[in-house]
């Protein structure tokens, strides 16, 4: 960016903001944030205590049995602090008006289905005032000098995002009502803006595309811009349908396979029979090489790579290999083992409590990100430069890390940020763009690569196995403290921040537990107050490809808490709603627990083996509260499922949840549906059985994710009416409060409370596939089960 010019930077209020005009041949804007200073009605008054503020923070919200505790989360929270690694490049990311009227922003975060497109072109629709269809929404490629402000996770993208897009867009409006002052010889404050068309006092107009270059500027200039106060938003806060619906249902979405890229044909991996194993040598290179339609065999750091005209002679070639392996990394590892190097690890609970107190230890089996898109990514590598294409959350470390390996130098790599069918953490990582640019490098030629589902679920990304151990000590109903020790396989955070400072500290040998450690605090909240508060993460074993899961370390830790919160209820005779409803710290919390057990008709009269299970977690300056009502009778539980287990069926599900502000409210009812989904396969269904040094389970046709008959017929989302003028996180915050509640709902259901998740894990319902070759052979029997 050129060096600003103009007059000294004004000092903003509370909605004025700083940002700049760039030199550029059409409009385009960017925002510098800088703090406001807050209005005299929002300074302390004289004689307010701590103890005042401490209320009007939330973090006392209310009178409770126990005694107040305190949360690192409450002064700072993982959101936080990437929020504030992302303000110093937020003037980096610009607005532009094009001259056909349409509004282009490059959005240095990827779209996975969250919904991130539709609300970030709803920001720029608001302050802008133009129609939502006219707002054009990209995906960045990777921009290093973005540092930590490329990075999609943790549900911190319409938080980091919110205020830096809506400045931008706000300067790009005062410009266009600059220019149009001119062009219609009137003041500015004499013009409306509306639908993009700028109307003059006489009823003249003029549309903002055939302003777009009288309002460009030879130089970057200095400019402040006003927000829109929440109470004149025509477009933030409505719900609205998404903007990419169309295309995604009628096949017209792009995503990485559907890109046309010169000469990249498929492309696949014959990868081992156990975790991480590599090659010792292939029988039949030459002989698969002659198949039909193969162009290429190569042996790399992951397997022995295949290229053919088509993805079905891929499969043939990867099926015909005969390969000799070296051991995996879990050789010869199982659950069992897995479990005993965890029990081993664990951290003391510290000395007895003096009083009484209720204990339990939890077990949480490996799970997979199971998303609907496979690993994949293009790569066409010369011996001068690189260009990669797939679907990245921390395209600036991937964009690092390919160049290191091809040993190139960081400007010769181009890394195109794709749009992806679904994630969950998984795309935290690239390991398909790392092993497409290995793979094109050494066969010199740009190549398609695609995992089989197969290689996703074996191979790919898993949620650690882990325990959490949970102690609460009381005195009658007064809760006096709470001990948690959570041990878990290492749960690799090697994307870092995003940039490769973060990403290789992260890595180090003894910086990643207190990396971890970190992340762990910072993400952890306790929603009530618990006394003398303790809670530590340990972590072990580094012979898994782990990642970050969808929420984390919270749906175990917090479904750990709920249940031993129902046990103590249960003890001390009390209510289960309304033991945690008098314990809880802060309004909004109380406010979305009442709201769900109202909704829920909590204390219903069910019949036996049926009932109901209540829990909250607080995340990402949100909170969310979820009621299920679970059937566990033999005849459901025991009902035929064709190649499944059955099991317990939740058959009701509500959700209240305060995300603060919900800019799409109609986006947030969507993904609290996918949270629940997702709360209900870890609790019931979804797992990962390791044996031998490798996960059993090799398709979605054994790997059980929630399915048609464990879906609650009745299901309710209620998005609390705004109370904050500005978002929390989303995408992520329903999964713990949704597991949690569905375990509750089974241990009041059976009377025992559930201690190894998921239920049915014990039970292996399929025959595992075999491992050589690791692609299985297609079903041919698809039409004995079409419906």
């Amino acid at each position: 960016m050129d060096t600003p010019t103009g007059p000294p930077r004004p000092d903003p209020g509370r909605r004025r903001f700083l940002g700049y005009v760039l030199a550029a041949p059409t409009l385009m804007t960017a925002a510098e944030l800088l703090p406001a200073r807050p209005a005299a009605a929002d300074a302390p008054t004289a004689g307010t205590t701590p103890a005042d503020l401490s209320a009007e923070l939330g973090s006392a919200g209310g009178p409770s049995d126990g005694i107040p505790s305190a949360d690192i989360t409450e002064l700072a929270d993982l959101n936080d602090v990437l929020t504030l690694a992302a303000l110093p490049t937020s003037g980096l990311i610009t607005v532009q008006v094009n001259e056909d009227g349409t509004v282009s922003f490059a959005l240095p975060r990827v779209e996975v289905g969250q919904g991130i497109t539709t609300s970030t072109a709803m920001l720029i629709a608001e302050e802008m005032d133009v129609p939502l269809d006219r707002v054009r929404v990209t995906l960045a490629d990777a921009r290093p000098e973005l540092l930590f402000n490329q990075l999609t996770g943790a549900s911190n993208t319409t938080l980091s995002t919110y205020t830096p897009i809506r400045v931008a867009a706000a300067v790009a409006r005062g410009r266009l009502l600059e220019a149009a002052a001119t062009e219609l010889r009137a003041a500015v404050t004499d013009l409306s803006l509306k639908a993009g068309v700028i109307t003059g006092p006489t009823g003249r107009t003029v549309e903002i595309g055939k302003l777009a270059e009288k309002a460009a500027s030879a130089q970057t200039r200095a400019v402040t811009a006003d927000l829109k106060e929440p109470g004149r938003f025509t477009v933030i806060g409505t719900p609205r349908g998404r903007i990419d619906a169309r295309d995604a249902v009628t096949g017209r979405k792009k995503f990485t396979m559907d890109l046309a890229v010169p000469d990249a044909a498929p492309t696949m991996v014959c990868r081992a029979p156990t975790l991480n194993g590599t090659v010792r040598s292939v029988a039949n290179a030459d002989e698969v090489r002659a198949m039909p339609g193969v162009t290429d065999v190569a042996v790399v750091s992951t397997g022995v790579a295949v290229r053919a005209r088509t993805f079905g002679q891929c499969i043939d070639a990867v099926r015909a290999l005969r390969v000799s392996w070296k051991p995996g990394t879990a050789e010869g590892k199982s659950d069992a083992t897995v479990l005993k190097e965890l029990r081993a690890a664990e951290l003391p609970m510290g000395l007895p409590p003096l009083t009484p107190s209720v204990d339990a230890t939890f077990t949480f089996h490996f799970r997979g990100n199971s998303a609907l898109e496979t690993n994949c990514a293009i790569a066409d590598v010369r011996n001068d430069r690189a260009e990669i294409w797939s679907s990245l959350k921390a395209p600036i470390v991937a964009r690092e890390m390919i160049a290191a390996r091809l040993k190139l130098p960081l400007g010769a790599v181009t890394v195109h940020v794709t749009e992806g069918g679904g994630s969950f953490g998984r795309k935290l990582f690239f390991d398909a763009a790392l092993e497409a640019a290995e793979i094109s490098q050494k066969i010199g030629k740009p190549v398609k690569l695609m995992w089989h589902r197969a290689d996703d679920t074996r191979q790919g990304r898993v949620h650690p196995m882990a325990t959490s151990r949970v102690r609460i000590a009381h005195l009658g109903p007064t809760v006096l403290g709470y001990t948690q020790r959570h041990t878990s396989v290492a749960t690799d955070l090697g994307h870092g921040f995003g940039e490769l400072l973060t990403a290789m500290a992260a890595k180090l040998p003894v910086a990643d537990l207190t990396f971890s450690e970190t992340f762990f605090q910072l993400s952890q909240s306790m929603p009530y107050n618990v006394g003398v508060y303790s809670r530590l993460l340990n972590e072990t074993d580094k012979s898994f490809n782990t990642g970050s899961m969808r929420n984390v370390y919270s749906p175990d830790v917090t479904c750990a808490r709920e249940l031993l919160i129902d046990q103590l209820a249960a003890k001390t005779g009390q209510d289960a709603y309304r033991f945690r409803l008098d314990r809880l710290k802060d309004a909004r919390s109380k406010a979305v627990l009442e709201k769900v057990a109202e909704a829920g008709q909590w204390g219903r009269p069910m019949p036996d083996g049926t009932a109901q299970g209540i829990a909250l977690h607080s995340e990402y300056h949100a909170t969310s509260a979820v009621l299920v009502e679970i059937d566990c009778r033999p005849e459901t539980v025991d009902r035929p499922i064709r190649d499944g287990v059955a099991g317990p069926r939740v058959t009701k599900a509500v959700c209240s949840v305060d995300v603060g502000l919900a800019v799409n409210p109609r986006g947030l009812e969507a993904q609290m549906m996918g949270c629940l989904m997702d709360g209900i396969a870890q609790t019931l269904t979804s797992s990962l059985h390791l044996r031998d040094g490798y996960f059993l389970e090799a398709s979605w046709d054994n790997y059980f994710y929630t399915r048609q008959w464990n879906t609650p017929p009745e299901l309710e989302i209620i998005v609390m009416p705004p109370t904050t003028d500005k978002p929390g996180g989303a995408g992520e915050l329903g999964v713990a409060a949704s597991m949690a509640a569905v375990a509750c709902a089974y241990g009041r259901a059976t009377g025992s409370m559930p201690t190894s998740f998921p239920i049915n894990h014990a039970t292996l319902s399929f025959t595992p596939k075999p491992t050589v070759p690791p692609v299985p052979a297609s079903p041919a029997d698809g039409l004995d089960h079409a419906i």
